[in-house]
Order: C-alpha cells, then structure tokens, then sequence
C-alpha cells in the first residue's frame, strides 16, 4: 500500500527560528515562520585551479594549509629538486632550499614552522630538517632510512609510518619530539606510498603500496594502530589532508592516473569531486574541507595547483513581502535609495506631485518638497545624495533636481527634454538615457551627468521609452520598454560608459516596467505585458532568469535597492496606488555551524 509520505513527498518543517546545521542534512527545506522565508541546506564541494607551482616536479612533500601551503623536494624525472616554495591562497613564491636534495620524502607542520623527512637522494635517506619560515636546518636523523613514508604531525611532534627502506616494504613508526626521533607501534600492513593526515597521537594511513595496491585504512593513537574503513579506490602515491576523524585522500595511480577523491569520517571513506587533473605522486595538505593538492605526474610532470572547498550553504528562497504604504499614492515616480533608505519623489496623484518621502525598512515619511511637479521620470542615487531629471506635467522636461536628504535645488538641465526615459547612477555621475518626446517618439539618445552638467554619451541601440533602468554610469542597464507605445520590448542593452550592447532577453517583454541592481545583479519587476504583471526577473549579466512574482500587479511603480533586497512602491493597477512590497532574493551564506532539528 502507499503511504502519504511515497505519495505527496515528505512535510516542510515550520521552525520559528532557523536549525543550526550540518552536512549530514543536505537537502532539507525548512519555512522560518518568523521572518516568513523559505529555506533548504545544500552541501557544494569543488576543485578549483589555484596559481601553478613555479616549478613543476612529482615526489615532493607537502605541508600547511590552503592558503599558507609548503611545497619541497621533488623530482623532475631528470633532476632531484631542493627547492621549496610558499603558497598565499593564489601563488607561489620561492622558499629556503632543502640542505639535501631529495624526492619521495614526507611533510609536517606549518608554512612556518616545517619538517621534512626521509626520501630518496640517490640512496634511502634518514635524514631530517626543520623549517622555519625562511630556511632549511638539520635536524635529528629517523632509525630507519627510508623513501615513500607516511609523514604527518608538526615540527615538534612528527610522525613517520611505513615506507620502502631500500630493499623492503616496512612496518614501523617513528615519533619527532623536536631533536630526535623514537619508534613506536608498528603498522599492521607494512606499505609504501600510502596517503596521511591527522596528528602524533591521532594519525591516519591509508591505501597505498604493498605487493598491489591497498585500500587498507589505519589509525594510530600514539601507541598503536589499528584498522579503519577502506578506501573506494585502491591506489597508491595519493596525498592526503586533514585530521583522523576528517580526512580527505585525492589523486594517485590505480590502474591508471586518478583523480578520485574520498573524505573520511573517522570510519568509512565517501567519494567526493574528482580532482580536475589526475594524476600521481601528488603533494597536499590543508584540511578535509579546504585542502590543497599540488605537483605530481599526469602522464607529465605537472606544476598544477588545485584548491578543494567543501560548503555547506543555506539557500533562502526568493519571496516579495508587505512593507509599509506612502502617504501619497502615486505612478510615474522618481526613486533612489535601498530597501532600508528608499526614496520616492514626484509622480502623478491626482495630479504632477512635489511630493518627497522616505522608507526606513518599515515606514515612509516626508522629506522636502520639489521644485517642479512632475511625473514620468527618471531617479538615481541615495536617499541623502538623490537625483531627479526629466519627466512631464503637461510639456516635456528637461530639468534636474538635487536632494540632500532634506532639500532639492537645482541642477544642470538635460539637453534634450523628455518623459519616460531610464536611469542609473549616483548624484555625481548620473546616466539617463531613450524616453520619449511628444511628436517625435521614442529617442535613443543617452546623457552622462558630473554633478553639474550633462554631456552626450553613446545612442541605445534601440529607441524606447517606459523602460527599465539601473546600474552605474559606466556599467549601466537598460531592459523593455515599448517602441511605438502598443508593443512590448525584450530587449536588454548594457552600457560600459561609452556604447550600449546587447545583453539577454527579458523572459517577460513588457512596458511600464522597473528595475533595480547592478549590471550583473539587476532585479525587473511588474510592468505592463498583455496584461498588468507581477512577474519578476533575475540578471545575471547574461540571462534573465524568473522568479517569484510580487504580490501586486502593477504599472509604472518605483524601483529601488538591489537584486537581494530590492524595493517596489506605488504604481497604477486600476488606479493609483501606494503600497510597498520588499524584495528578498535567492541567495546562499555558508555556515559551519552544527545541525539539531526537529
């Protein structure tokens, strides 16, 4: 029989307060009943290239963490290296040299405070040296010799596990004090080229190198080793990060260069992403979430770089609420400002209006009046440094008005009047652009302003007016509109300060329309398509993407904010009107916090 659950799909909880979380819930969707928005967790975890090792070579031992990372030694497959070289989180930048050139030797510790042991120089080493920030001094020397060796810990408490002596696999474990190395428990599968991570008293080795490849995990406690979960891929010349009970393993050789990935949980390995670039004899370090892996051979001796991060991100769904009502009802309104310091100004009530009023989140109240009446035009700017152009109150216009946050004075005039026209910018570089001009119909000219005066700039690429505008002076947005005042336009132009280009289509081509953003993060709203709309729009600074529509279907509104917290008030349904709705758009933070839920 089937059960609700199998047939309607699993409840949303209705959590007053948001979970703390973890990634053992991705997935789950919650509705914070409180803010009123719904939320889900996903986990996102990728390789991404980081700078290339100024020195490409495979056999060399890494340490530190993703964004102070230590490379050193290695092999070219010609020359045994010395070098050592510092990565910041983007490049690499020469270090100290090893006093002993060597390759298939093992890492501990810090960018600062470094130990490298073991390898192969020409013959098995025992040697040891210490780090510390600049340069290379010897240290005490391992009992046994030996290449390909576990090697994990820090400067003062290192760890040496397993390894090749030469002859043999080997067993045995060595532990670093700072000056000298002592045995401990011996590994209960003798190996070579085994992945590590974790601590001196809480070591892990894994897979790695016996007579054929193992996926033998174990782990010590500073005493003994013990076995643990099995890798999924049985390889060997992996590297590994992080700690025993969070490790992450990636790359090596199975039947073939690899560039599986597999993290750990102190008991059984899941695969993860890949590495971009598979191969073997691989460096690394850092932790299971944010890991660092470098060097090594794909069929090559490679210099690449590659940074692992592991997220756990909480997605709001996109979602319009109510805020609070102007004063005055009104269309065809200048705006500026943020969904917290809104400003809306002029517009038509029952007639052109001076009106000025201020939103704080949740309130509108009056500001300064302006000078002229009228409606129709564009806005740009904050709530304290605003600026009003064009627009018409029986003729077209052509002035400018500055507000301060408490009175408007007045501009430099814009060479061509006009209503309907876009906007974008700030008080001091202001960009207005198409509209339209009775008798002569829509225009395509554009104007730059400085604070004082307009200047031309370059022609839209289509004649338009009630269209959308926003974005800056030099990176400015124009979307829909109509060309004869009866059809719809898609139709997106970017502007770079100087030309318009083409950009992606509305999904929804329409008039009366408003906008808030970046060029790259723009927000269209509401407008006028066969009918009133709602609909709602997302750029990307490619495509246009739909989301949640407003709650209020309307026309000629005004627009302030950005894509995440966008801002729409008054407008014309089938009459002027004044409400507010705030925008919350889809978005993503990352948290490290733990999960409890209901």
């Amino acid at each position: 029989m089937t059960t609700y659950n199998e047939l309607a799909g699993y409840r949303v909880n209705y959590l007053s307060t948001d979970p703390t979380l973890n990634s053992g819930n991705e997935g789950q969707v919650w509705y914070n009943s409180t803010t009123g928005k719904l939320r889900a967790l996903v986990q996102i975890k990728a390789w991404s290239a980081g700078g290339n090792l100024n020195t490409g070579r495979k056999q060399l031992a890494g340490c530190g963490i993703q964004t102070a990372g230590l490379g050193f030694g290695g092999e070219d497959g010609t020359v045994i290296s010395t070098a050592t070289e510092e990565y910041n989180g983007a490049s690499w930048t020469a270090g100290g040299n090893l006093s002993t050139a060597r390759y298939t030797l093992a890492g501990a510790g810090t960018q600062t405070v470094g130990l490298a042991f073991g390898g192969y120089t020409g013959s098995v080493s025992a040697a040891t040296e210490e780090y510390d920030g600049a340069s290379w001094t010897g240290g005490g020397n391992m009992a046994t010799g030996r290449q390909a060796l576990i090697g994990t810990g820090t400067q003062t408490a290192g760890l040496a596990a397993g390894g090749y002596n030469g002859t043999t696999n080997v067993a045995n474990t060595e532990e670093y004090d700072g000056s000298a190395w002592t045995a401990g428990g011996n590994l209960g599968t003798a190996r070579r080229y085994s992945g590590s991570a974790g601590t001196q008293t809480a070591g892990l080795g894994f897979s790695g190198f016996t007579t054929a490849n193992t996926a033998v995990t174990e782990e010590y406690d500073g005493t003994t080793w013990t076995s643990g979960g099995n890798v999924n891929t049985a390889r060997y010349s992996l590297a590994g990060a992080g700690s025993q009970t969070a490790a992450i393993g990636f790359g090596g050789f199975s039947t073939v260069n690899t560039g599986a990935t597999e993290e750990y949980d102190g008991s059984t390995w899941t695969n993860s992403t890949s590495l971009t670039t598979a191969r073997k004899y691989i460096a690394g370090c850092g932790t299971r979430s944010s890991a660092l892996a470098f060097g090594g051979d794909a069929g090559g001796v490679s210099a690449a770089t590659e940074e692992f991060t592991s997220s756990i991100d909480v997605t709001t769904a996109a979602a319009w609420a109510s805020g609070g009502n102007l004063s005055t009802a009104r269309r065809g309104l200048g705006n500026a400002g943020t969904q917290t310091a809104g400003l809306g100004f002029g517009g038509y009530a029952a007639s052109p209006s001076v009106a000025t009023e201020e939103y704080d989140g949740s309130t509108w109240t009056g500001g300064g009046n302006m000078a002229t009446a009228r409606g129709y035009f564009a806005g740009c700017g904050t709530q304290t440094s605003a600026l009003g152009f064009g627009g018409v109150n029986g003729v077209e216009l052509n002035a400018t008005e500055e507000y301060d946050g408490s009175a408007w004075t007045g501009g430099g005039n814009l060479a061509t009047a006009r209503n309907a026209l876009g906007g974008a910018g700030i008080q001091t570089a202001g960009l207005g652009f198409g509209g339209y001009v009775n008798g002569q119909g829509g225009k395509n000219n554009t104007e730059e302003y400085d604070g004082s005066a307009w200047a031309a700039g370059g022609n839209l690429g289509t004649a338009r007016w009630i269209l959308m505008g926003f974005g800056t002076q030099t990176a400015g947005l124009a979307a829909g509109g109509t060309t004869t005042g009866s059809n719809n336009q898609s139709a997106t132009e970017e502007y770079d300060g100087s030309a318009w280009t083409a950009g992606g289509n509305l999904n929804t081509a329409r008039r009366h329309t408003m906008g808030t953003g970046t060029q790259t993060a723009g927000l269209g709203f509401g407008g006028y398509a066969t009918t009133l709309t709602a609909a709602t729009e997302e750029y990307n600074g490619t495509s246009w993407s739909n989301t949640t529509s407003m709650a209020t279907a309307r026309r000629n509104a005004g627009g302030a904010g950005t894509q995440t917290a966008g801002l729409c008030f008054a407008g014309y349904t089938t009459t002027s009107v004044a409400n507010t709705e705030e925008y919350t758009g889809s978005f993503q933070t990352t948290t490290a916090s733990t999960l409890t839920t209901s």
